[in-house]
Parts: C-alpha cells; sequence; structure tokens
C-alpha cells in the first residue's frame, strides 16, 4: 500500500540536508528544515520550502521537538540524514507513532543492528562470516581480561554502540589490555551512553570494503556494489571510492551475497550498508581474501555519492520511494557500474598539528570543478565552522571512466579548491589521492600511517614551482607591484622592456628571481634550466607555462603574504617576506599548550617527574575524542597548571618542562 508523501520534514544540518532537499523537491515534494541558532545562516536553511528553529544546546538530538515541528508545519514525514537520530530506534519508533513516515528501515532492524554484539551474533545465525572474539554480556574486568587471552594478541576493543572511530582501541600486548580498555568504555559512555564492550582478532593489514543495500516492504533486498573505505586515518575514513580497486569478480559477487543475506536476515527496508573487513594476509585457493561482517549501518552512508555515480542512481530517491511503499526501483539484474568514482572528505583540521579541528569562518570559498567533478557541501563564504558539530567542509567527488581518471578529476579538483579563513586538509587529501601506491590500488587501512614521511608537506620546491609563484605577481591582473615589497624596478633603457627583481622565501631558503616581459613571453633569471618561457593564466587562479616546450601548470592563490601553489597534488607555501625567527613557546621550549577547546580527562605527571620524549602527560576529550598530549623532549616537569576536570582554551599553558 502507497503511503503519501507530500512535505518532508529533514531533522539534520548541512550537506545532507541539502542534498535530501535537492531529491525532494525534483519528486515534487516540499521540504521542512529544522535547525539550531547557530545555523540561521546555513544554505540547508534558506533553500527549504519552509524553515523552523529549534532552541536547546542539541537540537538536532531532540527528537520530541523535530517531531512538534513535523505535526506543526504538516509534515507528513521525517528524514534523519546521517548522525544525530539517524540510528535511533527510539525516535524512529516516536516517529511512526505519531503518525509519520519515517524515512528508514524498521525498528526491529534498527535495533538488531545498533549494538555490534547483538549484530554479530544475528549475523552469524544468518551464515555471514563475523571476525572471532568476544561480544558476551559479563563486563567485567576479569571476564574481560581472560576473554583477551582468549582471543589472543594483537585484538581491538571496540563499544558495541560506537561507530567513526570512538571506543575503538587496538592492543598489541595484555600490558596495555587495562588502560585500552577504560579508555575506549569511557569514550563509549560519553560518545553513546554504553560502556559495553566487544573483543575481536586484530586483522594486521585489513581493507575496509561495504556494500550498499536497499530493501522494501514487499520482501526485495538488492546490493549496488561495493565502496572501498580502506584510507583511514584514527578509524576515521578521508578517502572513499567505487568499486573498490583489485577485487576479483568472484569476491565482488560473494561480499555482494552475503550483503543482501545479512539485510533479508532481519527484514530491511529503505538504505544501509554491509561493512566487511577483508583479511589481506589469509587468502583462500582463488587468492581472494578471508572477509568478516563488521557491522551495518541502517541509514544512508556519508560517502553515498561514489555510488551514485557509478550506478546513475539517485539513492535519497530510492529511500523516498521505499518510504512511500513503493517497491525498489530495480531488481538486481538491472543494475549495472559504469566508471569508477572517489570522494574525499574536506575538513577543517590542521594535518601540521596531528589533524586537530580547526575553527574559524570561510573568508574565501571555491571549489574546483570540471568533468566528472561534484561537491558535496553545507557551507559557503562567510560561513562559521567551529566546534558544536562535524568540521566537514565538503565532499569533493570525481567520476571518470577508468579509476585513473576519476584519480586525476580528484586531484585537479582538490588542487584547484580554495579554503581561506581556517585551516583544512585540502593539501593532504591531494598528496594522498595522487601517492603512486594508491594510484596502484595498494590500498589497506595502515596506508596514512606507512606513508606518512610521504604524506607530508614537501621540503623541496622546483623551479617551475618557484617561476609559477614569481609569475603569479608579476603577469596582468596580479596584485599592484607598488604593493608589494618584493618588487625591485630596475632602470630601463629606451626599447628595452623593464626587468623586475623578486625575492621569495620556501621555508628559510630565499630565491631570487628576475622576470622581463617580452610580450606574450617572459625572460627568466635565477631559476636553473629555465631562461624564456611563455605564459598564460588559466580561469582564476590557474596558470600554465611553457617551458622550452614542457608545460607546467598549477593553480596559484596570493595571500597577503603567502602564495599557495598547487601542482600535480602537491602545495608548496612561499613568502614574499623572510621568516621570522622562532618565537617564545614554540615547540622546543618545553611548554606544552592546549592544541584545541577541550576538557582535562587525566593528568599523568607532577611537578618533579622526569619524563622522556613521548611519554604521556595528559589526555583531554574533544570533539567526543581523547587525544593524548605527549613530551616532546626529555626533561623533568616543573609545573602543571591544570587538574582533571578542568575546561581549557585553545592555546592555555598545561605543562612545563625543563630539559
Amino acid at each position: 500500500m502507497s503511503t503519501p508523501l507530500k512535505k518532508l520534514l529533514i531533522a539534520n544540518r548541512g550537506e545532507i540536508a541539502r542534498r535530501v532537499i535537492h531529491s525532494a523537491h525534483a519528486m515534487g515534494i516540499a521540504t521542512v528544515a529544522v535547525h539550531s541558532g547557530a545555523d540561521a545562516a546555513s544554505p540547508f536553511v534558506r533553500e527549504a520550502g519552509q524553515a523552523v528553529a529549534l532552541g536547546g544546546n542539541r537540537p538536532y538530538l531532540d527528537g520530541a521537538a523535530i517531531i512538534a515541528a513535523a505535526l506543526r508545519t504538516g509534515a507528513d514525514a521525517i528524514h534523519p540524514g546521517y548522525g544525530f537520530l539517524s540510528e535511533n530506534a527510539d525516535f524512529a519508533r516516536d516517529v511512526r507513532a505519531a503518525g509519520l513516515t519515517f524515512v528508514g528501515p524498521p525498528e526491529a532492524a534498527m535495533r538488531v543492528m545498533a549494538l555490534k554484539d547483538s549484530a554479530k551474533a544475528e549475523m552469524k545465525k544468518a551464515g555471514v562470516p563475523i571476525t572471532p572474539g568476544y561480544q558476551g554480556d559479563d563486563q567485567s574486568l576479569v571476564r574481560l581480561q581472560k576473554a583477551a587471552q582468549a582471543v589472543g594478541f594483537p585484538l581491538l576493543i571496540k563499544a558495541v554502540a560506537g561507530g567513526g572511530g570512538k571506543g575503538m582501541r587496538s592492543v598489541h600486548s595484555e600490558a596495555e589490555f587495562q588502560d585500552a580498555l577504560l579508555a575506549a568504555q569511557r569514550e563509549g559512555e560519553t560518545s553513546f551512553g554504553n560502556a559495553h564492550v566487544l573483543l575481536e582478532k586484530l586483522i594486521l593489514r585489513p581493507r575496509h570494503v561495504e556494500v550498499q543495500v536497499f530493501g522494501d516492504a514487499h520482501g526485495h533486498a538488492v546490493h549496488l556494489f561495493e565502496r572501498d573505505c580502506s584510507l583511514q586515518r584514527r578509524h576515521q575514513k578521508v578517502i572513499e571510492e567505487a568499486p573498490a580497486p583489485g577485487l576479483s569478480d568472484r569476491l565482488r559477487h560473494t561480499l555482494g551475497v552475503a550483503a543482501v543475506t545479512a539485510a533479508l536476515a532481519i527484514g530491511y527496508e529503505g538504505a544501509g550498508t554491509v561493512e566487511f573487513i577483508l583479511d589481506m594476509d589469509t587468502v583462500d585457493a582463488h587468492g581472494d581474501p578471508a572477509f568478516y561482517f563488521m557491522e551495518m549501518n541502517t541509514r544512508l552512508q556519508v560517502e553515498h555519492p561514489v555510488t551514485e555515480l557509478i550506478t546513475g542512481q539517485d539513492l535519497v530517491e530510492w529511500q523516498l520511494r521505499v518510504a512511500r511503499g513503493e517497491p525498489l526501483p530495480l531488481a538486481q539484474d538491472a543494475l549495472r557500474v559504469s566508471g569508477h568514482a572517489m570522494e574525499a572528505r574536506l575538513y577543517a583540521e590542521d594535518p601540521d598539528s596531528g589533524f586537530l579541528p580547526a575553527t574559524g569562518t570561510l573568508s574565501r570559498l571555491v571549489f574546483g570543478t570540471g568533468d566528472g567533478v561534484r561537491i558535496d557541501t553545507g557551507v559557503e563564504t562567510g560561513s562559521r565552522i567551529g566546534l558544536d558539530y562535524d568540521p566537514m567542509i565538503a565532499k569533493v567527488i570525481a567520476w571518470g571512466a577508468t579509476r585513473e581518471e576519476a584519480i586525476d578529476r580528484l586531484v585537479g579538483a582538490l588542487d584547484a579548491t580554495i579554503v581561506e579563513g581556517l585551516k583544512c586538509n585540502r593539501a593532504f587529501l591531494a598528496r594522498l589521492a595522487n601517492h603512486g601506491a594508491f594510484r596502484a590500488g595498494e590500498v589497506d587501512t595502515g596506508f596514512i600511517g606507512r606513508h606518512a614521511d610521504e604524506l607530508a608537506p614537501p621540503a623541496y620546491v622546483p623551479a617551475h614551482v618557484l617561476l609559477l609563484a614569481a609569475l603569479s605577481l608579476a603577469m596582468p591582473g596580479a596584485p599592484c607591484a607598488a604593493d608589494l615589497p618584493i618588487f625591485q624596478r630596475r632602470a630601463f633603457r629606451i626599447n628595452l622592456p623593464e626587468k623586475r627583481t623578486l625575492r621569495l622565501w620556501h621555508g628559510e631558503a630565499a630565491h631570487v628571481i628576475g622576470l622581463r616581459a617580452m610580450g606574450a613571453r617572459w625572460r627568466v633569471a635565477g631559476l636553473p634550466g629555465i631562461g624564456e618561457v611563455g605564459a598564460r593564466r588559466s580561469g582564476g587562479d590557474g596558470l600554465v607555462v611553457d617551458i622550452g616546450g614542457q608545460i607546467s601548470q598549477g593553480v596559484v592563490v596570493v595571500g597577503d603574504d603567502r602564495i599557495d601553489v598547487r601542482s600535480g597534488g602537491q602545495s608548496w607555501q612561499i613568502s614574499r617576506t623572510a621568516p621570522r625567527k622562532a618565537v617564545a613557546g614554540g615547540a622546543g621550549d618545553g611548554r606544552v599548550m592546549a592544541p584545541m577547546p577541550g576538557r582535562v580527562l587525566a593528568v599523568d605527571v607532577a611537578p618533579g617527574a622526569v619524563v622522556e620524549a613521548g611519554d604521556r602527560l595528559l589526555v583531554l576529550e574533544a570533539m567526543k575524542m581523547e587525544h593524548r598530549l605527549t613530551a616532546r623532549a626529555p626533561g623533568t616537569v616543573t609545573a602543571v597548571h591544570v587538574g582533571v576536570g578542568d575546561q581549557i582554551a585553545d592555546g592555555m599553558l598545561l605543562v612545563e618542562i625543563t630539559a
């Protein structure tokens, strides 16, 4: 029986709210946005047909207020998006009890999959492989220690209600177990209100491969193929792609069948993702790795766009059709894969400071565009990103006929993206996507840690990069030369073009470059191997130079003092002024500063303690994650300025150490 769906309230914010609004409007469905005070000027609020402000400190988690807003505005359905209440079975129950349609799975299916232990038990009954481990109800320290000994080390501790890496710890020896267990339980309690954990064998070389599934109320279920989400940092996905590279057709089919089996076993309806872990060190006679059920996300995933791009299907439209009681739009044999797609998560975070969250106002936000490029974002120039919500700026997504083309387009889009006003991971993402091993498909969850040195900012600046930086200042359309202290104008003779000399710095190295305009070409001095070049602008901040028949191109973003040059997935920070010497309070002076606002969970040292480099000093909680602060060098603790439970501000002095 079909259920009318004429007006949809989106119980979410940011880019997923915009995404749902887009599909709903395309289907002729009216929309209602709910929003916090901080989000009042956000794009999703403007784009919805109607908007309702919600009060309180955590409005997107206030199910009663959201349901009341739906009833008050005449909405007949609620779409939860992802995160917040999207996997809350009580919310789904309450929505339906209010006579509204919940755009998601049945409450019973959500409850089975809400806890990792019950989910694994159900999958084991259905014949879906699960990782060896302990999923028992006895959560006493003694029982968990015995279970750990039975599983063996290394092992993984997981909060049963966890997700996104929260409440998860890898343990490599029995001596580490108790501290890791307590930390996982704390995060589980803080993030999910549930301190229970399970233990699993730790797969040493895992790949994270997930399958998109859909079910309807008529007993049908299909899969829309798999995605690889192995590029992770601290269990957080960084780049996702579809289809997963390097899998045999046999394994792809087996994973798809296992995922559909999982969905049918719990009477699933709507969009869901069945996540598997592949053990690359355990292969069968066909050369395929062993795989195990990890968890099921009973909602739309952040990375759903890559599936949309390779299948040509609108997954939000599928959700809405299923919620109306319609059968699935397509049967399994009608679904096809076309090309390859990748998604990079652009976050407000500082890669040079351990990827700590960054805050601020986006003074400029420009995205790279082009064939096959899609941008899903919830912010714009002028938006403020704080610590209240996820610090995602955008999802940069690229499709190509081949995996290589998709990578090229993703790197190009990242190179052309400009984020000013706060720090972000754009340059890191471009280096990651362009890494040779990633291009070769050599992916597993340890990739980023294994290649950390190669993914760091480049220490050497090539001559063509300095040339791009210099030309960006000298060519027509550049900032006024009179405003630039780096320019020295030389006297010129009649009929001889004026010569300009620029002094640029990369790190502490100075580079003196001479430029003389010769019509459409430039004569260059000071850069080895470069004499006369052609140069032209290429849309926005792009520059293309012809160096003796060799074409070099890049995106050059000129700031007040900094010139940001991006070329081929790499980024260089060029300065127009000499670098200042290290100031007091730098990394080597023994003062440990707060890298972000947060709360002190543990203090491990006291005045007089002798520490070695790497010793833990204290633990902070921020963004519901624990962050360990360690000593940078050996020394003696001379002062501790905080205690357990203290709220601290960004940059606050925490500990002092004398070498």
